[in-house]
Protein backbone atom coordinates (compact mmCIF):
# COMPACT_ATOMS: atom_id res chain seq x y z
CA UNK A 1 0.00 0.00 0.00
CA UNK A 2 1.32 3.42 -0.98
CA UNK A 3 -0.01 5.73 1.74
CA UNK A 4 1.49 8.77 0.02
CA UNK A 5 -0.59 8.19 -3.12
CA UNK A 6 -3.71 7.50 -1.08
CA UNK A 7 -3.29 10.75 0.83
CA UNK A 8 -2.83 12.71 -2.40
CA UNK A 9 -5.91 11.10 -3.92
CA UNK A 10 -8.01 11.79 -0.81
CA UNK A 11 -6.94 15.46 -0.84
CA UNK A 12 -7.99 15.68 -4.51
CA UNK A 13 -11.34 14.06 -3.68
CA UNK A 14 -11.91 16.61 -0.91
CA UNK A 15 -10.92 19.47 -3.22
CA UNK A 16 -13.33 18.55 -6.00
CA UNK A 17 -16.23 18.65 -3.54
CA UNK A 18 -16.05 22.41 -4.22
CA UNK A 19 -17.57 21.71 -7.64
CA UNK A 20 -20.92 21.30 -5.87
CA UNK A 21 -20.81 24.99 -4.94
CA UNK A 22 -20.21 26.35 -8.44
CA UNK A 23 -23.61 27.59 -9.61
CA UNK A 24 -24.42 27.60 -13.30
CA UNK A 25 -26.87 30.00 -14.92
CA UNK A 26 -28.99 27.16 -16.30
CA UNK A 27 -31.77 25.80 -14.13
CA UNK A 28 -32.70 22.18 -13.51
CA UNK A 29 -35.42 20.70 -15.72
CA UNK A 30 -38.82 22.24 -14.95
CA UNK A 31 -37.36 24.08 -11.96
CA UNK A 32 -36.40 27.49 -10.66
CA UNK A 33 -33.26 26.12 -8.98
CA UNK A 34 -29.94 26.65 -10.69
CA UNK A 35 -27.85 23.62 -11.47
CA UNK A 36 -24.39 23.28 -9.94
CA UNK A 37 -21.32 22.05 -11.81
CA UNK A 38 -21.32 18.64 -10.11
CA UNK A 39 -24.94 17.99 -11.10
CA UNK A 40 -24.15 19.13 -14.64
CA UNK A 41 -21.15 16.80 -14.91
CA UNK A 42 -23.10 13.83 -13.53
CA UNK A 43 -25.96 14.45 -15.96
CA UNK A 44 -23.58 14.63 -18.92
CA UNK A 45 -21.96 11.34 -17.88
CA UNK A 46 -25.32 9.55 -17.83
CA UNK A 47 -26.28 11.19 -21.14
CA UNK A 48 -23.02 9.99 -22.69
CA UNK A 49 -23.72 6.41 -21.63
CA UNK A 50 -27.31 6.49 -22.84
CA UNK A 51 -26.74 8.39 -26.10
CA UNK A 52 -23.35 6.98 -27.19
CA UNK A 53 -24.99 4.94 -29.93
CA UNK A 54 -25.84 8.21 -31.72
CA UNK A 55 -22.21 9.38 -31.97
CA UNK A 56 -21.01 10.07 -35.51
CA UNK A 57 -18.15 7.61 -34.94
CA UNK A 58 -17.67 4.75 -32.46
CA UNK A 59 -16.30 6.20 -29.21
CA UNK A 60 -14.64 4.92 -26.06
CA UNK A 61 -17.57 5.60 -23.73
CA UNK A 62 -15.43 5.39 -20.58
CA UNK A 63 -13.14 8.09 -21.96
CA UNK A 64 -16.16 10.28 -22.83
CA UNK A 65 -17.50 9.78 -19.30
CA UNK A 66 -14.12 10.77 -17.85
CA UNK A 67 -14.11 13.89 -20.03
CA UNK A 68 -17.53 15.09 -18.99
CA UNK A 69 -16.93 14.30 -15.33
CA UNK A 70 -13.71 16.33 -15.16
CA UNK A 71 -14.19 19.03 -17.83
CA UNK A 72 -15.50 21.67 -15.39
CA UNK A 73 -13.26 20.87 -12.40
CA UNK A 74 -11.11 23.85 -13.42
CA UNK A 75 -14.07 26.10 -12.55
CA UNK A 76 -13.25 25.55 -8.87
CA UNK A 77 -10.51 28.14 -9.42
CA UNK A 78 -11.48 29.81 -12.69
CA UNK A 79 -15.24 30.11 -12.11
CA UNK A 80 -18.05 29.29 -14.51
CA UNK A 81 -18.32 31.39 -17.67
CA UNK A 82 -21.85 31.58 -19.02
CA UNK A 83 -21.85 30.32 -22.59
CA UNK A 84 -23.75 33.42 -23.77
CA UNK A 85 -21.58 35.87 -21.80
CA UNK A 86 -20.95 38.97 -23.89
CA UNK A 87 -17.98 40.17 -21.80
CA UNK A 88 -15.89 37.03 -21.35
CA UNK A 89 -15.12 34.48 -24.04
CA UNK A 90 -16.21 30.91 -23.30
CA UNK A 91 -12.93 29.32 -24.36
CA UNK A 92 -9.99 27.80 -22.55
CA UNK A 93 -8.20 30.54 -20.64
CA UNK A 94 -4.92 30.93 -18.84
CA UNK A 95 -6.89 30.79 -15.58
CA UNK A 96 -8.31 27.41 -16.54
CA UNK A 97 -4.85 26.10 -17.45
CA UNK A 98 -3.48 27.19 -14.07
CA UNK A 99 -6.50 25.58 -12.37
CA UNK A 100 -5.99 22.30 -14.25
CA UNK A 101 -2.34 22.18 -13.26
CA UNK A 102 -3.08 22.98 -9.62
CA UNK A 103 -6.12 20.74 -9.07
CA UNK A 104 -5.10 17.70 -11.13
CA UNK A 105 -1.55 18.24 -9.87
CA UNK A 106 -2.75 17.25 -6.40
CA UNK A 107 -2.88 13.66 -7.65
CA UNK A 108 0.06 11.28 -8.05
CA UNK A 109 2.01 12.27 -11.19
CA UNK A 110 0.72 9.49 -13.46
CA UNK A 111 -2.94 10.20 -12.64
CA UNK A 112 -2.39 13.95 -12.87
CA UNK A 113 -0.88 13.57 -16.34
CA UNK A 114 -3.74 11.34 -17.49
CA UNK A 115 -6.48 13.71 -16.31
CA UNK A 116 -4.74 16.80 -17.66
CA UNK A 117 -4.40 15.04 -21.03
CA UNK A 118 -8.11 14.10 -21.01
CA UNK A 119 -9.07 17.66 -20.06
CA UNK A 120 -6.85 19.05 -22.85
CA UNK A 121 -8.37 16.60 -25.34
CA UNK A 122 -11.87 17.77 -24.38
CA UNK A 123 -10.88 21.41 -24.70
CA UNK A 124 -9.27 20.87 -28.12
CA UNK A 125 -12.42 19.13 -29.36
CA UNK A 126 -10.69 17.23 -32.17
CA UNK A 127 -11.12 13.53 -31.37
CA UNK A 128 -14.33 11.55 -31.73
CA UNK A 129 -14.59 11.29 -27.95
CA UNK A 130 -14.08 15.02 -27.43
CA UNK A 131 -16.59 15.94 -30.13
CA UNK A 132 -19.21 13.65 -28.60
CA UNK A 133 -18.48 14.89 -25.06
CA UNK A 134 -18.84 18.49 -26.24
CA UNK A 135 -22.14 17.55 -27.88
CA UNK A 136 -23.42 16.39 -24.49
CA UNK A 137 -22.19 19.63 -22.90
CA UNK A 138 -24.19 21.71 -25.39
CA UNK A 139 -27.28 19.50 -25.51
CA UNK A 140 -28.07 19.39 -21.79
CA UNK A 141 -28.62 23.17 -21.31
CA UNK A 142 -30.72 23.24 -24.48
CA UNK A 143 -32.99 20.57 -23.01
CA UNK A 144 -33.13 22.49 -19.73
CA UNK A 145 -33.99 25.84 -21.30
CA UNK A 146 -36.69 24.31 -23.47
CA UNK A 147 -38.22 22.68 -20.36
CA UNK A 148 -38.14 26.00 -18.49
CA UNK A 149 -40.07 28.15 -20.98
CA UNK A 150 -36.86 29.65 -22.31
CA UNK A 151 -34.96 29.73 -19.01
CA UNK A 152 -31.68 31.61 -19.40
CA UNK A 153 -32.52 32.59 -22.99
CA UNK A 154 -35.35 34.76 -21.70
CA UNK A 155 -33.58 35.84 -18.51
CA UNK A 156 -30.53 37.14 -20.40
CA UNK A 157 -32.17 38.13 -23.69
CA UNK A 158 -30.38 35.49 -25.75
CA UNK A 159 -31.68 35.30 -29.29
CA UNK A 160 -32.06 32.46 -31.80
CA UNK A 161 -28.90 33.26 -33.79
CA UNK A 162 -26.70 33.06 -30.71
CA UNK A 163 -28.31 29.82 -29.51
CA UNK A 164 -28.00 28.28 -32.96
CA UNK A 165 -24.35 29.34 -33.25
CA UNK A 166 -23.40 27.89 -29.86
CA UNK A 167 -25.42 24.68 -30.24
CA UNK A 168 -24.40 23.70 -33.78
CA UNK A 169 -21.23 22.12 -32.32
CA UNK A 170 -23.54 19.23 -31.38
CA UNK A 171 -23.44 18.20 -35.05
CA UNK A 172 -19.69 17.52 -34.84
CA UNK A 173 -20.33 14.75 -32.31
CA UNK A 174 -23.73 13.53 -33.44
CA UNK A 175 -25.66 14.45 -36.55
CA UNK A 176 -28.67 12.55 -35.19
CA UNK A 177 -28.69 14.53 -31.93
CA UNK A 178 -28.11 17.75 -33.87
CA UNK A 179 -31.22 17.03 -35.99
CA UNK A 180 -33.18 16.65 -32.75
CA UNK A 181 -31.58 19.75 -31.18
CA UNK A 182 -32.13 21.89 -34.28
CA UNK A 183 -35.80 20.87 -34.26
CA UNK A 184 -36.03 21.78 -30.58
CA UNK A 185 -34.48 25.20 -31.22
CA UNK A 186 -36.94 25.90 -34.03
CA UNK A 187 -39.84 24.61 -31.92
CA UNK A 188 -38.74 26.97 -29.12
CA UNK A 189 -39.02 29.89 -31.55
CA UNK A 190 -42.49 28.74 -32.62
CA UNK A 191 -43.57 28.48 -28.97
CA UNK A 192 -42.30 32.00 -28.28
CA UNK A 193 -39.74 30.92 -25.68
CA UNK A 194 -36.78 31.83 -27.90
CA UNK A 195 -36.78 35.16 -29.69
CA UNK A 196 -35.75 35.28 -33.33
Amino acid sequence: MDIGSILQQIEFIKEIDKLKYIQRKTRLFNSERNENDAEHSWHLAVMAIVLAGHSNVPVDVLKVVKMVLIHDIVEIDAGDTFIYDTQKNHTNTDDERLAANRIFGMLPAEQASELIAIWEEFEAGQTGEAKFARSMDRLEPLLQNSSNSGGTWKEFGVKYEKVYEKKKVIKEGSEALWAYAEGLINESVEKGILEK
